[in-house]
């Protein structure tokens, strides 16, 4: 487990952050970097007295940029596995051997989520239109195009790292993806929201339609 390194991007996780590297440890998984996106509440201490690697962004740049933040640093450090988590407890730290086991054989593992009642209402009618998009755009049956836990190979990530600083990401990872003809496998996850009103907006699933289009024929 020493070449699997765990990269949570983070904004104002004063909250959360110390929980999710405490249960990341408990796992066995000991290279961890958090990157802070510009926060304005104690996050970086609380990340610090948990005893990991901090990157600080000095204003906030968007999800995909603190992400690509910490995978470069991962890949520089000499990692062979990359594990992608929120810091905000929406994952399970149990999940990740599900995942660096799943990757065996593939390039790029995805967490999928059931779109139940535990998702709120619009993330879940944002999320069905944006997979099945996807899976029109890019030929890949990705279940849940959105989810942020995520696992690839440090080869893999050479070919999928993305350019979007924001939520659009997670759907350039998949353009990308396909285009290079990687293999994937999929994980089921608990669906789990501490807070409804986090996360993407309507506005940041207009942003995230229009990347896809652009990705798929520009």
């Amino acid at each position: 487990m020493d070449k699997v390194f765990v990269v949570l991007p983070g904004f104002n996780e004063e909250k959360h952050v110390k929980k999710v590297v405490e249960s990341v440890k408990e796992e066995g998984f000991l290279n961890i970097v958090y990157v802070d996106d510009g926060s304005f509440d104690s996050s970086v201490d609380e990340a610090l007295s948990a005893g990991v690697v901090v990157l600080r962004h000095r204003v906030n740049l968007g999800k995909g940029a603190a992400t690509r933040t910490g995978c470069d640093f991962a890949v520089s450090k000499g990692a062979r596995v990359i594990v992608l988590m929120d810091s905000d407890g929406q994952h399970e730290a149990k999940d990740i051997k599900k995942f660096v086991s799943a990757l065996k054989g593939n390039d790029v593992v995805f967490g999928f989520r059931e779109f139940g009642r535990d998702m709120p209402f619009t993330m879940r009618l944002g999320n069905i239109f944006l997979t099945r998009v996807s899976k029109f755009l890019f030929s890949m049956s990705v279940r849940d195009t959105q989810s942020g836990f995520r696992c690839f190979s440090s080869d893999a990530y050479k070919k999928i790292r993305w350019f979007s600083s924001d939520y659009g990401m997670e759907s350039e990872m998949i353009a990308r993806a396909s285009k290079h003809g990687l293999k994937f496998s999929e994980v089921k996850i608990r669906t789990i929201y501490h807070d409804a009103h986090k996360g993407t907006t309507p506005l940041d699933g207009v942003k995230i339609l229009f990347n896809m289009l652009r990705h798929r024929f520009f």
